[in-house]
């Protein structure tokens, strides 16, 4: 007894991949932000990265933002969810605090630097300034989209 007849070539279920990277939006006492020009593309960043397999979130922070900036930091809270339609990239951001090191820059960053809320706003794209805001404004975690450029 025949139930199915195939009419073409099997269907393939396709999974989307994506990326997880997380990010220290680090916060001095002074109300200051830490903040990194990459090396890359020359674009003003929060310090971050690639969750490596075995690593947690919290670990994957503080291991970014040591590589990246030369500062230690303790982790507080996650603050946002932002993903990256275009790329397939989900980022996880955690609110910290300096604990430790000194400002130095790295293979990834060409300047390290700590930014008032305002110079934030005027150096970084939309897309990533509102991940250091959004960690300021104690509402989160928030959970945003965008296209690489603009939020969705």
């Amino acid at each position: 007894m025949l139930l199915y007849m195939s009419t073409g070539a099997p269907k393939v279920q396709s999974t989307p991949l994506h990326s997880v990277s997380v990010a220290g939006a680090v916060v001095r006492e002074d109300g200051r932000l830490l903040a990194i020009q990459r090396a890359d593309n020359g674009t003003w960043e929060l310090p971050g990265g690639v969750l490596e397999l075995t690593e947690s979130p919290e670990a994957g922070v503080r291991r970014e933002v040591l590589e990246e900036t030369g500062i230690h930091v303790s982790v507080d809270e996650l603050t946002g969810v932002y993903k990256n339609t275009t790329r397939g990239v989900v980022a996880l951001v955690f609110r910290c605090k300096p604990v430790g090191g000194t400002e130095r820059t790295s293979d990834e960053s060409t300047a390290v630097a700590w930014l008032t809320p305002d110079e934030v706003a005027d150096r970084m794209a939309e897309v990533f300034a509102v991940r250091l805001l959004d960690a300021l404004d104690g509402a989160g975690p928030h959970v945003r989209s965008h296209d690489g450029r603009q939020l969705i």
